[in-house]
């Protein structure tokens, strides 16, 4: 459960982020409620996966894997361009993440 807890966190993560670029300096409502909703839902779900994962586990799968998400949704909504540096660099994200999961004593699992 832990584990789903920290996926809805980070794509509530992802939605937030993606939805400030949206609201325009918080000039739109909808995709500003979207940002204060998915910030808090992120937030109060991570406090909740802090219970059972150590701290700079869980935050550097919610970060790593947020930071993937939102190249991602950046290219696929916004037009934004990913380089060959940038690929390169978020599958070492995957790569570290993956890592963590598979081999990493640290993390409870």
């Amino acid at each position: 459960m832990t584990y789903l807890y920290l996926l809805i966190a980070i794509i509530s993560e992802v939605i937030a982020t993606t939805s400030l670029k949206a609201s325009a300096g918080f000039t739109k409502l909808y995709p500003s409620i979207l940002v204060v909703v998915g910030y808090i839902t992120s937030f109060i779900l991570l406090s909740f996966v802090l219970k059972s994962i150590p701290v700079g586990i869980a935050y550097a799968l919610w970060a790593g894997l947020g930071i993937v998400f939102v190249a991602v949704a950046g290219y696929l909504f916004f037009d934004q361009k990913l380089d060959l540096y940038a690929i390169l660099g978020m599958a070492l994200i995957i790569t570290g993440v993956l890592i963590i999961n598979l081999a990493s004593t640290s993390a409870e699992h």
